[in-house]
């Protein structure tokens, strides 16, 4: 029997305010356990929470870039579960009329095909604390620092159709709130994780399986690795005559496997209802229409304005803009060397990308700025080095700080552009090796190659390429 997997993602992104959703306390990652919760975080009787409106204002950036409608009446209400992270007992978000629905994003599938996925809400909602197990002496610990830290939840179709389109998809948001500036994207910190609602039907079937909701996943590698592990495990269930349980799981990364956690809650379970201290979200055209002004130059319309402008392909505009600072260091290296912006796309996806991963740096940290980059690129469209020697200047340009100038001058570098002295050099190479003349002049066109190395060789690599070929070809025929 063929199978046919289904995939919705629930995006918990927090959102990059300054304070909580509901109190003033501070949102800064790292502090001291149990310093940044106050007595409205903690529930106490008689405090009353106060929205923030920029939490507000994001949540309609955000519901804008996705072509989203932007409600303008809300509620917030209550969700009642107990866990020990959950000091009220209860967690502040939005139900029945969410700040913002029916949306979508377009990702680009392997084979370059574009697939709409459907956003069916995104909403607002305060986080819980975070329980600590590690170093504890056999107890837990509860941090509630985090509890009250705004987010938006985004909860999309069940359009996805496998691991890689979820990943695919859960990149193309993780992309968008940074655009923003709504979210710091930060996954090792938690500021950016999703639960996966995996299932599994008959192919053809327009009726869904039973899903599993695997909760807490805060890499796309383990999104990845738990959904195809997961569709593995229900496959193997049906087949076996068995059936799938609604219930919610997590994933162990250590052992590469999801296992229960509990039972799958309906909303019923939750009691919801609207929270009695807090007034409806209104939310006027003035405001929607000032945020809209606001909004930055949006990922996919930077991409297409680099395949446009710069003549690239579709996939080196999308690995360029992946990032708001990637697309300004691109364009940056090439207003400095004023054309050529397919090589100036390639040093920054190749050299770049490769010293940066390997220094685990991100964009802003690079150790050659993008006016280095683009002295160094310069001088290879100009032929005063070639490619080949550029990337050993580049490595002395990462070490040093230096220009590629200054490199270029230290070390003799120049490419050599005389006709004169590549012919004198193209001579003696072939008068050494007359032996692979003859094979070549007879036929064996592949000794070409051979000759190149040499001449390449003799002249410490810094023979100009192209007049190189043109003369030693003459030069072989001859």
């Amino acid at each position: 029997m063929e199978w046919e997997t289904v995939i919705g993602l629930e995006i918990h992104a927090q959102l990059a305010t300054r304070s909580k959703i509901f109190s003033g306390s501070d949102t800064a990652y790292g502090a001291e356990p149990n310093s940044q919760a106050n007595l409205v975080d903690l529930g106490y009787p008689g405090v009353l929470p106060v929205l923030n409106g920029e939490a507000v204002r994001m949540a309609v950036r955000f519901g804008l870039a996705i072509g989203a409608r932007i409600a303008p009446h809300s509620v917030f209400a209550r969700k009642n579960y107990f866990y020990p992270d959950l000091p009220k007992g209860y967690q502040i978000s939005q139900y029945e009329l969410p700040v913002v629905a029916r949306g979508f994003l377009d990702i680009v599938l392997d084979d370059g095909t574009r697939k709409r996925i459907g956003i069916t809400r995104a909403h607002l909602e305060e986080d819980a604390g975070k329980s600590l197990h590690e170093g504890m002496l056999g107890m837990s610990g509860i941090d509630l620092n985090r509890a009250g830290t705004p987010l938006i939840e985004i909860v999309s179709e069940p359009d996805l159709r496998s691991a890689k389109e979820a990943v695919a998809y859960m990149k193309k948001v993780h992309t968008l709130v940074r655009y923003l500036d709504i979210c710091d994207g930060n996954m090792q910190e938690g500021s950016f994780r999703c639960d996966a609602n995996v299932s599994v039907r008959c192919k053809g079937s327009e009726k869904f399986g039973t899903r599993a909701e695997i909760k807490n996943l805060n890499s796309f590698r383990f999104v990845e690795k738990a959904i195809n592990y997961e569709v593995e495990r229900q496959i193997k269930l049906l087949e076996s005559g068995r059936r799938v349980v609604q219930e919610t799981r997590l994933y162990d990364s250590d052992k590469g496997e999801t296992r229960s956690m509990r039972s799958k809650e309906e909303a019923n379970d939750y009691r919801y209802f609207p929270d009695p201290d807090l007034l409806p979200l209104v939310i006027d055209e003035s405001l929607i229409a000032k945020v809209k002004e606001s909004l930055p130059e949006l990922p996919d319309e930077k991409a297409a304005r680099f395949v446009r402008n710069y003549d690239l392909s579709e996939y080196d505009a999308g690995v360029l803009t992946a990032s708001r600072e990637i697309g300004a260091f691109y364009e940056d290296v090439v207003r400095g060397v004023g054309r050529d912006p397919k090589l100036c796309a390639n040093w920054v996806m190749g050299d770049l990308a490769a010293f940066l991963n390997k220094d685990n740096l991100e964009i802003g940290e690079s150790k050659v700025n993008a006016d280095a980059l683009a002295g160094l690129v310069t001088r290879i469209v100009d032929a005063t080095i070639s490619g080949k020697i550029a990337k050993d200047v580049f490595e002395a340009m990462w070490a040093s700080g230096e220009s590629a100038d200054a490199i270029i001058e230290e070390k003799g570098l120049r490419q050599i552009t005389d006709t004169g002295a590549i012919e004198k050099a193209i001579e003696e190479v072939m008068a050494k090796n007359p032996g692979q003349l003859a094979d070549y002049r007879s036929g064996k066109g592949k000794l070409f190659g051979f000759f190149v190395g040499q001449v390449m060789r003799a002249t410490g690599s810094k023979a100009n390429p192209a007049q190189l070929n043109d003369l030693l070809r003459k030069k072989l025929s001859g």
